[in-house]
């Protein structure tokens, strides 16, 4: 049954325009703000002392609707990818191109900000993509979630040895891949580093894949523009990584800060990126 809803709902979605899903996004981003004590307390923390480190105008509600919307973006992009294709601008296309030609594939990094699942949409019309996502523990709404995230030229896999195998076989034949780089990956599968200012636990997969074959990684961000006008996709390529796993950990999420600040009332700050995840060495004091 709730397999079903959730299909329905999604349809009806799938229907309304962009601006309209945006303004529904939004006002339930205010309702779980305001209705539940642990999003407040993951989310104005947060973003509160990074709009406070960077000298930045504390815009609390703007960014608690844009949590909203970055939600409803999802969903709407899932269901009407051709139509969100149309609204998304793409200035960096040179970088992309030029990180391709080399033939060893390409890593694409892109933060949970703003649209960011129209970035491996628009990649896919291009050339393959293999994305790595995290499986709900849920089965019925992994499949609804797998089903809604299809598209031709994308191919998914898990957040485990055998997505890795499948992610690295993809850049051995010059495709690209996607990882979410600002998720908190799986004890033993990272190093403790700063992301803005607070010990974070790293993932250190896209750092390894990308000095293997020296392999171009490129940031990406989605950022909004206004109400139902679709997404601006600035693409930035990084230096090479470090060696050492824990400067080059450093090096990715000094580059996260960097996309994040591009729009930080867009990003998602109610996820807990400072968790202390099971299996994982304690952080520094």
């Amino acid at each position: 049954m709730r397999k079903l809803i959730l299909k329905l709902s999604l349809n009806a979605v799938a229907a309304l325009p962009l601006a309209l899903v945006q303004i529904i996004g939004a006002s339930l981003g205010i309702l779980a703000y305001i209705g539940s004590k642990q999003y407040r307390s993951l989310f104005r923390p947060q973003y509160e002392a990074v709009v406070s480190t960077h000298k930045l105008r504390f815009k609390l509600w703007e960014a608690i609707r844009a949590s909203g919307m970055l939600f409803a973006d999802s969903l709407w992009i899932w269901r009407n990818p051709q139509k969100a294709l149309v609204k998304a601008e793409v200035p960096d296309w040179d970088v992309i191109q030029a990180a391709m030609s080399e033939g060893k594939g390409m890593i694409i990094l892109c933060p949970h900000l703003g649209g960011f699942e129209i970035i491996p949409r628009f990649l896919a019309q291009h050339f393959p993509a293999t994305i790595m996502y995290r499986p709900s523990r849920q089965e019925w709404l992994n499949e609804v979630v797998e089903e809604g995230r299809a598209y031709p030229n994308m191919h998914f896999v898990p957040t485990n040895l055998h997505g890795v195998r499948h992610m690295t076989r993809a850049l051995a034949k010059g495709e690209a891949i996607a990882i979410l780089p600002d998720q908190v990956p799986s004890g033993g599968d990272g190093v403790w580093c700063n992301f803005f200012g607070r010990p974070a636990y790293t993932t250190t997969l896209p750092v390894r894949l990308a000095n293997r074959h020296n392999t171009p990684a490129v940031m990406f961000t989605a950022k909004r523009k206004g109400l139902g006008s679709g997404w601006i996709v600035n693409a930035k390529r990084l230096k090479p990584f470090s060696d050492d796993p824990a400067i080059a950990a450093a090096e990715l999420n000094s580059a996260i800060e960097a996309a994040v600040l591009i729009a930080p009332e867009q990003f998602i700050w109610s996820y807990n990126r400072y968790k202390h995840p099971t299996g994982a060495d304690l952080p520094p004091k």
